[in-house]
């Protein structure tokens, strides 16, 4: 009696360049993932939850609600709005459904993770958990922490659309499986960097909003360049005191995933983090700033998270008490920021 072939393993898959891989999101970072895995002649699969939209994009060749203006080479994609479909046949999925909307997503899935590798392009914690991504697949699907991994920038969507040139960082304990996803990344406009700081590099993607939103609304109070550069400073050795309390490592604050990722964040016009700080500090309510933008701004989620994580260390984090101050408090912006500016040097 004839055996059944062995199933490759991941080490062989990696070696043969044959890993299959499947994005799951339809937002504007889950769009330009696309659109580099895409542009590698790869075939990438796509997990769009909205069937309309699904179909608009295979018509089309462009998503109708996020990064309108990128084409994408939809005879490299197969997009389906069946979440077990796409995942089952995936070796590698890349996750970029909100943090905030993870959970519910991943309650449709009757599909396994089991020899699936995960990657996150997540930028906040799951808020049923209260864990970052990786650390949620890990302990809630039992995904070994050696088959989890993050994609970061600094960049943003709109940029990687325009085909400006980019930089990703990709975090995995695994070197190899760094270096393979790496090389699925990397395109003429895309330069690729590996690190070993998986749990460091996730916290550091969802602190980074937080500290944009302060900039925005320091903006609007009529903050100006001087006072955003002391504000920046301080966000990055807040960041370095979280960061090391919580997953303790050797790892340079100063390097693009961290320090990089949130200057970009803190000051491009294409901040979603910034834009929602910047209309909280004119006025607006959380809803009505939410509503307007149809967007969700991952930093108003993860400043709940980051303060509720920060219980169990007591890190020295003004600018992460001032944010919730205002944003769950309903403090007044102008007078939260009075008592922010004595407390930064």
């Amino acid at each position: 009696m004839r055996r059944p072939p062995k199933k490759p393993t991941i080490s062989h898959l990696i070696l043969k360049n044959k890993l299959n891989i499947a994005v799951l999101g339809g937002g504007s970072w889950a769009t330009a993932l696309v659109k580099i895995l895409s542009e590698n002649k790869r075939k990438v699969g796509w997990y769009i939850r909205n069937p309309i939209n699904a179909d608009f994009v295979k018509k089309h060749h462009h998503n109708p609600n996020y990064l309108s203006a990128a084409r994408l080479k939809t005879k490299r994609l197969e997009i389906s709005s069946d979440l077990n479909q796409v995942v089952s046949q995936a070796d590698v999925l890349v996750i970029a459904i909100p943090s905030a909307f993870l959970s519910q997503e991943l309650e449709k899935l009757t599909e396994s993770f089991d020899d699936k590798i995960i990657f996150s392009a997540v930028k906040g914690v799951v808020p049923e958990s209260m864990l970052i991504v990786g650390e949620h697949f890990n302990t809630k699907f039992n995904v070994p922490m050696e088959k989890i991994g993050v994609i970061l920038g600094p960049s943003h969507a709109e940029e990687i659309a325009m085909e400006r040139l980019s930089y990703l960082t990709v975090a995995c304990m695994n070197k190899k499986l760094a270096k393979a996803i790496a090389a699925m990344l990397k395109t003429q406009y895309i330069r690729t960097t590996i690190s070993n700081d998986i749990v460091g590099t996730e916290y550091a993607s969802m602190l980074k909003n937080i500290y944009a939103i302060a900039s925005g609304i320091a903006h609007s109070l009529g903050y100006g360049d001087n006072f955003q550069s002391v504000l920046m400073s301080n966000a990055i050795r807040e960041m370095k005191r979280f960061i090391k309390d919580v997953y303790k490592m050797k790892r340079n604050i100063n390097n693009s995933a961290y320090l990089g990722d949130l200057l970009v964040t803190g000051y491009s016009v294409f901040s979603r983090n910034r834009t929602f700080g910047s209309m909280i500090g004119k006025g607006y309510t959380v809803k009505a700033a939410q509503m307007e933008m149809r967007m969700v701004a991952e930093g108003y989620y993860a400043t709940q998270s980051a303060k509720m994580i920060n219980q169990n260390y007591s890190t020295r984090v003004p600018i992460i008490d001032a944010v919730f101050s205002i944003l769950y408090l309903e403090k007044k912006p102008e007078r939260v920021f009075k008592k922010l500016v004595k407390q930064l040097d």
